[in-house]
């Protein structure tokens, strides 16, 4: 009887003890819960022009409560802090709609940043319209499970990101414009945040030129504990391979100690983002390709890893390489013209079960413009494009050791002559 008494004891103050901790604790989950009352502590708040601090019972304030501030104004040259908050606390939607609709050119001058914990290095540090689940500065109509522009006209991001002392967004205004700026953070006020809680990050790059058989990285080497969220990726096609594909090359990703070969390994750019045989434009939940203009080669999609998640527990990289998809006749023109190239593999369909010729396994491969050369339904070829990308993840650390973002001359160099003057 007194072992009963003493076990029912027990089990009393394991239960209390986990009631406790489910009300000083909150986490991103705690959200879908519909029917759940939230915690003692737990505030809704919004930051927005019109209660720039979030105050409770202060929303509204000037011209008498009339809209007298709904956007604020962002300088040339200048920064402006659109959420500053301390202590614990989940932002749970970011929407903003600006005059960057109307300046494509000054899309990639214009930075969001964020800051977790006081750290002096922000977690994010992206152009502020690539940063919104579309890449190359565009706007377009379209929603998936992280972001949204119901009218390409707006951003709105659903990604949670929790913080557990003091959270900080900035917009850097990088060009020669005044920015009007409409914005709202909407966030909940914590007692505390669970303990298993990451840090939202996000890291940006673009080059301009690949370099022939080497992948471009999505996500360079992160080290720490973490979850891959997804990416978006932009693409400008290099005009001496026009007329051909661009999105052969698989995605990778290193995971945990993986060295020279990844644990995870796509087929192909567009069987990536769970099409085939090529890439219109179409928007999913969790995958889509927002921009498919053949005619410049201009691409913009991306693939988030919600429903199929991909933890690492030390480090991660994330690869996709450069290759592309054509036919050997074609190839020896684009030869001719100048392009530069390598050709991998072929699929000559007249020899049945041999069909693959995977050249780079070969000794004495066939060059492109060699007699003995077949022609192929199709052949694989390392080429050189424009690409950028932003990489959305999850980390143990307020802060990544990954490199800062590139100068604005590098983020917009030749974009209006290569994008915005075919597409918007």
């Amino acid at each position: 009887m007194k072992n009963l008494f003493l076990l029912t004891i027990g089990v009393t103050l394991v239960l209390l003890t986990a009631c406790q901790n489910n009300a000083d604790e909150y986490s991103a989950s705690s959200i879908k819960a519909l029917y759940k009352a939230a915690p003692d502590g737990v505030q809704t708040r919004w930051a927005s022009a019109e209660n720039v601090n979030a105050e409770k019972g202060k929303g509204g304030m000037s011209n008498k409560g009339a809209k007298g501030d709904a956007y604020t104004l962002i300088a040339p040259g200048s920064t402006k802090v659109i959420f500053d908050q301390q202590g614990a606390g989940i932002i749970t939607k970011i929407w903003s709609a600006n005059s960057l609709l109307w300046s494509p050119e000054n899309r990639r001058k214009v930075k969001i940043e964020m800051y977790w914990d006081n750290s002096d290095k922000p977690a994010v540090s992206v152009p502020f319209t690539d940063f919104f689940g579309i890449g190359l500065g565009l706007m377009r109509p379209f929603e998936c499970e992280l972001f949204a522009s119901p009218e390409g006209r707006s951003h709105n991001c659903f990604i949670p990101m929790p913080y557990r002392k003091a959270a900080r967004i900035e917009v850097v205004n990088e060009s020669d414009e005044i920015i009007m700026f409409y914005y709202k953070v909407d966030f909940l006020k914590l007692n505390k945040l669970a303990d298993d809680a990451l840090y939202f990050h996000a890291f940006w790059h673009r080059d301009i030129k690949t370099t022939i058989g080497k992948d471009f990285e999505i996500l360079p080497k992160v080290k720490g504990k973490g979850r891959y969220l997804g990416t978006n990726i932009g693409v400008i096609g290099d005009s001496t391979y026009r007329g051909s594909w661009f999105g052969e090359g698989e995605v990778k990703i290193f995971l945990d100690g993986d060295n020279k070969l990844p644990t995870l390994v796509g087929t192909g750019t567009e069987d990536y983002i769970g099409t085939g045989w090529g890439q219109g434009e179409y928007a999913n939940q969790i995958q889509g390709s927002l921009v498919s203009n053949k005619e410049h080669d201009i691409y913009a999609f991306y693939r988030y890893h919600t429903v199929d998640p991909v933890y690492f527990h030390n480090d991660c990289k994330v690869t996709i390489q450069q290759i592309g998809n054509s036919q050997r006749n074609q190839l020896r023109q684009m030869r001719k013209n100048g392009a530069d190239f390598k050709v991998v593999w072929s699929y000559v369909s007249s020899e049945g079960m041999d069909a693959s010729k995977r050249y780079l396994d070969m000794d004495n491969p066939p060059k492109i413009e060699d007699d003995e050369f077949a022609d192929g339904f199709s052949t694989n070829f390392y080429r050189s494009d424009d690409v950028s990308a932003t990489a959305y993840f999850y980390l143990d650390k307020p802060a990544s050791d990954l490199p800062a973002i590139q100068d604005k001359e590098t983020r917009t160099k030749l974009m209006k002559e290569k994008v915005y003057q075919y597409t918007k």
